[in-house]
C-alpha cells in the first residue's frame, strides 16, 4: 500500500512528506521533482509569494545512488518566507476559508495558527510526492498531464484533445489552456479581477492515459477508484466539485448517447470510439485515458475584503487580507496531477504488488498478456 503523510506551515521552516511503499530499484532524478514544482508555481495571476519562493526538492530519506531502496522516502522543501512567528494575530476569518472553522474546532484565540497549514502552500510538498509517483508510472506507460478548461465565464472551446496535443499546447499558455484565443481572454478576465481586488476560479480537467483496464473494484464501495480519486482531487484547497468525462452534463442525456459503445478488433482489442465515462465505469478503469475535471472557486483571500466579525470583540469588522493569489486555477490543475499520480500508483502498486520494480514489472507484463488473450 501506498501512503503519505505532509507537515509543515505557510511560513514555516519548511514543507515535509513522508511517503511510504514505493517499491525498491526506481531511479529517481530531483531535477524532475523541481520541474513539477516549478509548473505548480507558475501562471498568470499568482500573487507575490510566487516571487519569493523557488521551489526544490531535498530528499532526505528512502534512496541511495538516486535509487528506491523500499524504504519511506522523506522530502523537504524549504520556504524562503520562514516569518511565522513574526507574523501578527489574526482576528477577522476569511468568508470561504477554514479560519473561523478552524480557529472554532482547535479553540485558537489567534488565527493565524489555523491558517498556517490550511493554506495552499501545503500543496507544494504534495507536487513532490505525486512526482516520484509519476516517475514510478511512467516505468508502465502511464502519463499524466492537465489543462484548464475554464477560467471566470471564460471556457476553452478545445476541451477533447488528446494527451500529446494538451501537452503541446496547454504548457505553452500563461494559464494552461490549450485553446490559444481563450488564453488571452482568460488573461484579460485575471487583470480585471486583480484591477478590482477580486479573485477568480475555474475548471481545471486532469488526464491519465495508459492506464491498463481493471484498476480499481466493483466488490467494495471503498475500492471504486472513482470515489478514491474524486476525493483526493476534492482534497484540494478550493476545490468544490469533481466529475468524470462529461460528469453532471451525463444527467441531462438519455442512456442511448450517455454510454461509451464498446468496439473489438484483433489489432486493438476492446476499445471505445467515445469517452463520456472518463475512463472509469463500476469503479474500474476501462483502458480508455482517465479524464476528471474540477472545478476551483475563487480564492478566498480578497485585496477588497468581505465582511466578517472580530473573534474576539464580536464587532462587524472587515476581513483579513493575506498575500495571496488572484487566480489559482492553472497551479491547481498540476497539484490535481500530482494527487491523481498518487492514487493511480496506490492502486498499480495494489494490483501488481512487488518489493521491487522488477517483480512489479513482471507482474505487469503477466496481466497484461492476460486481458490480451481475453
Amino acid at each position: 500500500m501506498l501512503r503519505y503523510l505532509t507537515s509543515g506551515e505557510s511560513h514555516g521552516k519548511c514543507m515535509l512528506a513522508i511517503l511510504d511503499g514505493i517499491p525498491a530499484g526506481l531511479k529517481i532524478e530531483e531535477s524532475f521533482i523541481d520541474e513539477e514544482l516549478c509548473r505548480r508555481m507558475f501562471g498568470y495571476g499568482r500573487g507575490s509569494r510566487m516571487k519569493i519562493e523557488r521551489d526544490s526538492v531535498e530528499i532526505l530519506s528512502g534512496l541511495r545512488r538516486s535509487q528506491t531502496i523500499g524504504s519511506p522516502i522523506a522530502i523537504m522543501i524549504n520556504n524562503a518566507d520562514q516569518s511565522i512567528d513574526r507574523l501578527p494575530v489574526v482576528l477577522e476569518p476569511r468568508p470561504g476559508h477554514a479560519d473561523l472553522a478552524g480557529a472554532m474546532k482547535y479553540d485558537r484565540a489567534d488565527i493565524r495558527d489555523v491558517l498556517e497549514r490550511a493554506s495552499a502552500r501545503e500543496t507544494a510538498v504534495r507536487v513532490g510526492v505525486g512526482a516520484v509517483c509519476k516517475i514510478l508510472l511512467s516505468e508502465f506507460g502511464i502519463r499524466i498531464t492537465s489543462h484548464v478548461t475554464a477560467i471566470g465565464k471564460v471556457e476553452s472551446r478545445k476541451n477533447n484533445l488528446g494527451y500529446k496535443q494538451i501537452i503541446t499546447l496547454a504548457e505553452r499558455s500563461a494559464v494552461r489552456c490549450a485553446d490559444s484565443s481563450a488564453s488571452v481572454l482568460m488573461c484579460k478576465e485575471i487583470t480585471r479581477a486583480m484591477a478590482d481586488g477580486d479573485t477568480l476560479g475555474g475548471v481545471f480537467e486532469v488526464i491519465a492515459s495508459g492506464v491498463p483496464a481493471g484498476l480499481g473494484s466493483y466488490a467494495q464501495w471503498d475500492r471504486r477508484l472513482d470515489g478514491i480519486l474524486a476525493q483526493a482531487v476534492m482534497s484540494i484547497q478550493a476545490v468544490k466539485a469533481v466529475g468524470f468525462g462529461l460528469g453532471s452534463d451525463l444527467a441531462g442525456m438519455r442512456g442511448s448517447s450517455a454510454h461509451d459503445e464498446i468496439f473489438y478488433s484483433k489489432a486493438r482489442g476492446f476499445y471505445r470510439k467515445t469517452n463520456n465515462a472518463g475512463g472509469i465505469e463500476g469503479g474500474m478503469t476501462n483502458g480508455e485515458d482517465i479524464r476528471i475535471r474540477a472545478c476551483m472557486k475563487p480564492i478566498a483571500t480578497l485585496r477588497k475584503p468581505l465582511a466578517s466579525v472580530n473573534i474576539k470583540t464580536k464587532k462587524a469588522f472587515k476581513a483579513t487580507v493575506e498575500r495571496s493569489d488572484t487566480c489559482a486555477v492553472p497551479a491547481a490543475g498540476v497539484i490535481g496531477e500530482a494527487v491523481v499520480a498518487v492514487e493511480i500508483a496506490n492502486a498499480m502498486i495494489g494490483k501488481f504488488g512487488g518489493d521491487s520494480i522488477g517483480e512489479m514489472r513482471r507482474n505487469f507484463d503477466g496481466y497484461l498478456k492476460q486481458i490480451k488473450k481475453f
